[in-house]
């Protein structure tokens, strides 16, 4: 059983399940999982829709990629780690994977060439009407960055300051997509910004796994 954690650190080789102990877990941990994201997942416009991570999503990708790549060694456990935890916010950061969710190749073709720089046109708006802008995650947008065509997958972050904080917290807030090719507007709920609240602060301590 995985120990609760502190928030707002790095996993850690104790917060990862081994194999076998992760299987006895699996299900009810995957529907644990299923509900946490969808209060965090906000669809934006009809192809695009950001997913909102904390400990415990980065913890499921991990036990989700050693399970499916049969991860048995600290070594290989400690590599996913480094990976996954460049997703993990900083405290006052929100930090999200961006998916575009294309299904056809003939979208492909039309829209990832267009979409071109959409990691930096993503916002929150706040009820004064100020936009916090997303950047792009800095080791992912050195390897996925091209100039011209964009990856269907971005990870970006949100730096947001104390008043901003408070305002996120007490709404209306909004998601919001300015690119010149591609422009949409969605409200965040009740429940999915007390869960960015809470990331703002640093996040929850992780749960035990099941």
């Amino acid at each position: 059983m995985t120990p609760v954690g502190d928030p707002g650190r790095p996993l850690e080789l104790a917060d990862i399940a081994d194999l076998r102990a992760y299987e006895r877990v699996r299900d009810d941990y995957r529907r644990t999982i299923i509900e946490l994201k969808r209060r965090r997942r906000v669809a934006l416009g009809p192809i695009v829709s950001l997913v909102f991570e904390n400990a415990e999503t980065v913890r499921f990708q991990v036990q989700e990629m050693a399970r499916a790549e049969r991860i048995v060694t600290d070594e290989g456990i400690l590599g996913e780690l480094e990976v996954y935890n460049r997703l993990l916010p900083a405290r006052g950061e929100l930090s999200a994977t961006m998916f575009i969710e294309l299904t056809s190749e003939a979208e492909l073709r039309e829209w990832l060439p267009r979409l071109v720089g959409i990691e930096r046109a993503i916002g929150i708006e706040l009820a004064s009407g100020e936009v916090v802008e997303s950047e792009p995650e800095a080791t992912h947008a050195e390897a996925l960055t091209r100039e011209e065509i964009t990856p269907a997958v971005h990870y970006v972050r949100f730096a947001l300051g104390p008043g901003q904080v408070r305002s996120l917290e007490t709404g209306p807030a909004f998601l919001v997509a300015r690119h010149p090719h591609y422009e949409a507007r969605s409200a965040l709920e009740g429940a999915t910004r007390a869960e960015l609240v809470a990331d703002l602060a640093g996040g929850p301590a992780l749960g035990p796994l099941g």
